[in-house]
C-alpha cells in the first residue's frame, strides 16, 4: 500500500487518470472519422491535387487544433481561479451543446461535400494554410473545444492546465494517423460515402451516442451537487 501511494504521488500532475485518457481517446476517434469540413478539405485536396496536398491540409488542421488547445487550456485555468461558478456554468453549457451536436448529427447530418479542382492549383503551403484557416475559423470547432475539453477536468484540480494541454496533444496524436489513412484512401472513401449513405449515418449515430453519454454524465453529476 505504501508503495502504491508513493507511485500515485509520483505521477505527473499533467497526466489525467487512465479512464479519462481512454474516454477522451474514444471521443477523439469518433470525431476524427465523422465527416466534417476538415475531412472534406483533406479529401478534396488529395483527390484534386495529390496526396501531398491532402496531408498538408491535414497537418494544417492539426496546427489549428494546437492553437485551440492552448487558448482553451490557459483560458479555462484563468476562469477556474477567477470565477469557479462561471467554470461550472461553462461545463453545464458544454453538456447542453454536446446534446445539440448529437441532435444535429442524427437529424441534420450533412453529407460530405468535396470541392472541385480549381483552375489554378494551389501550392502545398497554401493547402497547409487553408487547413489552418478552415480549422481556426470554424465556429463549431471553437465551440467544441471550449465546451468539450473542460468536461475532462475538475475545478479543484491544480493540474487542470497541464491536463487540458495533454488531452489536446492526445487529440492530435490520435487524429494524425486517422487523417493519414483518410488522405491515402481519399478516392475510395469518397466513393463509399457517395454510394453508401448508411456508412455516413452510422458514423453520425456513433457521434451522437458518445456525446449524448458525455453530456448526460456531466449533467447528472452536477445535479447531484
Amino acid at each position: 500500500m505504501v508503495r502504491a501511494n508513493r507511485f500515485e504521488t509520483a505521477m505527473p500532475a499533467f497526466l489525467p487518470d487512465l479512464p479519462v485518457i481512454l474516454a477522451f481517446a474514444l471521443a477523439t476517434i469518433v470525431l476524427a472519422i465523422t465527416p466534417g469540413p476538415d475531412m472534406a478539405l483533406q479529401m478534396s485536396r488529395a483527390i484534386n491535387y495529390g496526396r501531398a496536398h491532402g496531408l498538408a491540409a491535414m497537418f494544417g488542421a492539426m496546427a489549428g487544433i494546437l492553437v485551440h488547445t492552448m487558448l482553451v487550456a490557459f483560458g479555462i485555468s484563468i476562469l477556474i481561479i477567477a470565477a469557479p461558478p462561471l467554470f461550472l456554468a461553462l461545463k453545464i453549457a458544454g453538456a447542453v451543446y454536446l446534446l445539440y451536436l448529437a441532435y444535429q448529427a442524427v437529424f441534420h447530418g450533412g453529407g460530405l461535400r468535396l470541392a472541385e479542382a480549381a483552375r489554378k492549383p494551389p501550392t502545398v503551403k497554401q493547402s497547409f494554410m487553408t487547413g489552418i484557416g478552415i480549422n481556426l475559423l470554424n465556429p463549431k470547432v471553437v465551440l467544441f473545444f471550449v465546451t468539450f475539453l473542460p468536461q475532462f477536468v475538475d475545478a479543484h484540480d491544480p493540474g487542470a492546465t497541464g491536463k487540458l494541454i495533454f488531452l489536446g496533444l492526445e487529440f492530435v496524436a490520435l487524429s494524425i494517423p486517422l487523417g493519414v489513412v483518410t488522405v491515402l484512401a481519399a478516392e475510395r472513401l469518397a466513393a463509399l460515402f457517395r454510394a453508401s449513405k448508411w456508412v455516413e449515418r452510422a458514423l453520425n449515430w456513433s457521434f451522437a451516442a458518445i456525446f449524448t453519454a458525455f453530456a448526460a454524465t456531466i449533467l447528472t453529476a452536477q445535479a447531484r451537487h
